[in-house]
């Protein structure tokens, strides 16, 4: 058993780890969005009252001054919160809120595993009796990190089911992955909340499980624990396929296309950019659009202008 958890675990990392950052470097590849100029702009000295620097003399000449750190750090409230669903419906947010939590506590806690037994490898003893503070702050961090992702989790599943049932604007919206996925991340939630509560009060067993993950050497666990190890490396399979790239999209929709205001001068990048989007040959045609030509040709083609016109 303890070969099989473990070559599960192993392939779930690396899959997750391949599909995510090949998504995202799609996403990072892709043509330059259509600008949104909608103020206020995170980076900017004058977002307090939604100013830019536009309100410069000869702007252009000058160079941005972007405040990148005050932007990460909103966004990164922004996930924790998520504020725009609590002005929107607060109902939605009181079960979203520790749904999402949940989550992202439980990926916070593999982390601390993983450093945890890394720890443990080198010599150090992590448990509440360990003689070195670096050890009592991986228990104690594994400890409330899982325990906490596995009450909430377990609660925001539940409750986002009944409220997606109950709200009719939400029913509508819902699709049979909506349900699935909750009931999913459920399994996962209350899996480990039974094995902490009666098999591994304190995560010993756990941590020993990535202990051998770290050496190859592969750790039996308690039937319990095997079925929450199993589980969770199955979900992190299944993420890829699912919306679960948000919390990285926000991080492209945010700094790339909602506050996006670099100007597009004369021998800029952006220029640049576009220009060899400009350069890209039409595979599709409409009443509209002549097939055989380039988008650079439809941009500034006096005739197919006028037609426009004339239609």
């Amino acid at each position: 058993m303890g070969i099989i958890l473990t070559t599960l675990t192993y392939a779930a990392y690396v899959f997750i780890i391949v599909m995510y950052v090949r998504k995202a470097v799609r996403y990072a590849r892709m043509p330059p969005h259509l600008r949104w100029d909608l103020y206020p702009v995170m980076h900017e000295s004058r977002s307090e009252y939604g100013g830019s620097y536009y309100e410069d003399p000869e702007w252009w000449t000058k160079p941005q001054r972007k405040k990148i750190i005050k932007s990460i750090l909103f966004i990164i409230k922004d996930n924790f919160y998520l504020g725009e669903y609590f002005h929107l419906n607060r109902g939605y947010w009181i079960f979203l809120l520790p749904w999402h939590f949940g989550f992202i506590l439980i990926i916070t806690l593999h982390i601390l595993c993983f450093w945890g037994a890394l720890a443990m490898v080198m010599g150090l003893s992590v448990s509440y009796e360990s003689a070195n503070f670096i050890g009592k702050a991986f228990y104690y961090s594994i400890l409330l990190t899982g325990v906490g992702s596995f009450v909430a989790g377990s609660l925001g599943s539940i409750g986002m089911v009944i409220k997606r049932l109950s709200d009719r604007s939400l029913r509508a919206y819902a699709s049979p992955m909506h349900y699935f996925n909750y009931f999913f991340l459920l399994a996962v939630f209350l899996s480990g909340l039974y094995v902490w509560y009666f098999t591994d009060p304190t995560f010993s067993e756990y941590r020993e499980f990535w202990k051998g993950l770290i050496t190859f050497n592969p750790k039996n666990v308690a039937p319990a624990a095997a079925i929450h190890i199993a589980l969770f490396a199955l979900l992190l399979l299944y993420l890829p396929f699912t919306r679960s790239m948000h919390y990285i999209i926000r991080f492209f929709a945010f700094l790339r296309v909602r506050w996006d205001d670099e100007p597009n001068l004369r021998g800029s990048r952006i220029e640049k950019r576009v220009q060899k989007w400009l350069n890209q040959p039409l595979d599709w045609s409409a009443p509209h659009i002549p097939t055989g030509k380039k988008w650079t040709d439809l941009t500034s083609d006096l005739t197919f202008s006028g037609q426009i016109k004339d239609r």
